[in-house]
């Protein structure tokens, strides 16, 4: 799937293989149809199933086209994952694997792998304090890779088998506490709990 956004226009444009899926502007009436167009997309994919659970459906467009968001949730979280989490994958399969199909807002090192799922009450980065929310359950874009776009590791059954967990997590959810602020590169992680 393809998204061209018209930021003057503030319209939004999704194609499959150079087909228009659909083309609308962010008002409610085309926010709707573009909800309503990825639906119907993945509910005819092989994706479907994962649509069946409480809290997914129905889809929604998350934003308003000006102001810069760095998560695809609506409270705002901000995710989270340690590098050596991942790197636990990528041993575990042919594929490569790295953050980039994670698509996590912070990425620390220096942590052991999972470590950050044990995580629990208040973090600091830096000057900026997180409450720590929950485990991310991820989806079927991890199983993509970034430079091709191919789905080339079947990283949910790998999270499930090779890692023993009931359902597909790497990473976790953060909201800013006290007004959020500035996270920067090598900003100190502190579990304050």
């Amino acid at each position: 799937m393809a998204l061209d956004f018209d930021a003057d226009a503030r319209r939004l444009r999704l194609s499959v293989d150079g087909a228009v899926l659909a083309e609308a502007g962010l008002d409610d009436a085309g926010r709707r149809e573009l909800e309503e167009a990825v639906t119907a997309f993945v509910q005819a994919s092989g994706d479907a199933r994962r649509l069946d659970r409480e809290g997914v459906l129905p889809l929604r467009l998350v934003g308003d086209g000006a102001t810069s968001r760095f998560q695809d949730r609506a409270r705002g979280y901000v995710s989270l994952h340690g590098a050596a989490s991942v790197e636990d994958v990528d041993a575990a399969v042919a594929a490569p694997v790295d953050s980039r199909r994670f698509r996590s807002n912070i990425v620390v090192s220096g942590a052991g792998a999972w470590d950050e799922l044990g995580w629990s009450g208040r973090i600091r980065i830096g000057d900026v304090a997180f409450d720590v929310q929950r485990p991310i359950g991820r989806c079927a874009a991890i199983m993509a890779n970034p430079d091709t776009g191919e789905r080339d590791a079947r990283l949910l059954r790998v999270l499930t088998t090779e890692f023993d967990q009931a359902e597909p997590t790497l990473g976790i959810l953060l909201l800013p506490a006290d007004g959020g602020g500035v996270v920067r590169v090598g900003d100190q992680v502190i579990i304050e709990r």
